[in-house]
């Protein structure tokens, strides 16, 4: 895909391997739409791309803990654009960030669950109108070959609780949205696709859990930037990828049955109808 004047909104695109792919697609000419809590962050990404030589992104602040700042979010987007030709949902919280503690979100959500699925189910669905005027347009969310199965009857994991089980389930939701969603939008002319960039990346997340990098966010950038704008994905959706490469993701991941009590109870937790 030619990103020249292609619009692309990236959660997450003030540090780490989002700052990388928000960087790459700017140079490549697209309009590229980063986001982040940190303004500071952000004017030094925006400076650092015009210096190169290339349009500023445009920065959106938002706090995706929130449903409602996820609202927030989606309403400035669809306020400031008519057409958004990529999503790339990256936003995240590791299983240390701040503690490996269980902590709730504004609205009673467990905090990695909030973070790293909810808050990207529901901008997906929020952002359709938009991304559907672009078709044939694309949604990447980034997950990780950490994946834990839900319990459903303990999403929120109220009970033995860690930090890494729940990002793992957080994870294992994003990938279970993907099937599903790339499914509801086989003729729309979208793909929806997910991926595990690269194993411990050298980002904050991963310094934040007391781990030593071994690989850095360029080859992880590559990867999701494959599934950006690779031709050869153009017409693949549904897929989790581990790297460059089609991957098996857990099993319950092709429980239709368990897709659809994640579905159900992802809408009725943000408010949406089926």
């Amino acid at each position: 895909m030619d990103m020249a004047g292609k619009t692309v909104l990236i959660t997450g695109s003030t540090d780490g391997v989002g700052r990388y792919v928000a960087s790459r697609l700017a140079a490549e000419g697209a309009h590229v739409l980063i986001h982040g809590r940190d303004a500071a962050r952000a004017k030094t990404l925006i400076d650092q791309v015009v210096k190169a030589g290339h349009a500023a992104p445009t920065f959106y602040q938002a706090d995706l803990s929130s449903m409602a700042g996820t609202r927030e979010l989606a309403a400035a987007v669809i306020r400031d654009h008519r057409r958004l030709d990529v999503l790339v949902s990256n936003a995240g919280i590791g299983s240390q960030n701040d503690g490996p503690q269980r902590r709730e979100s504004r609205d009673g959500h467990e905090l990695r669950f909030a973070v790293n699925y909810l808050s990207g189910f529901l901008l997906a669905h929020l952002l359709l109108p938009l991304l559907k005027v672009a078709a044939p347009a694309r949604i990447v969310n980034v997950a990780s070959l950490g994946q834990h199965p839900i319990d459903f009857d303990d999403v929120m994991i109220t009970k033995g609780y860690s930090g890494s089980r729940a990002y793992a389930q957080s994870k294992l939701a994003q990938i279970m949205f993907t099937i599903d969603l790339a499914a509801e939008l086989n003729d729309a002319g979208i793909t929806v696709n997910t991926l595990h960039p690269a194993t411990y990346m050298n980002t904050t997340m991963v310094r934040a859990g007391g781990i030593t990098p071994i690989s850095t966010v360029e080859h992880g950038g590559a990867a999701i930037l494959h599934l950006v704008q690779g031709d050869d994905v153009a017409g693949k959706s549904g897929l989790f990828f581990n790297g460059m490469n089609e991957a098996r993701a857990n099993p319950q991941a092709y429980d239709a049955d368990a897709r659809k009590r994640l579905r159900e109870l992802s809408l009725e937790l943000i408010g949406l109808s089926s």
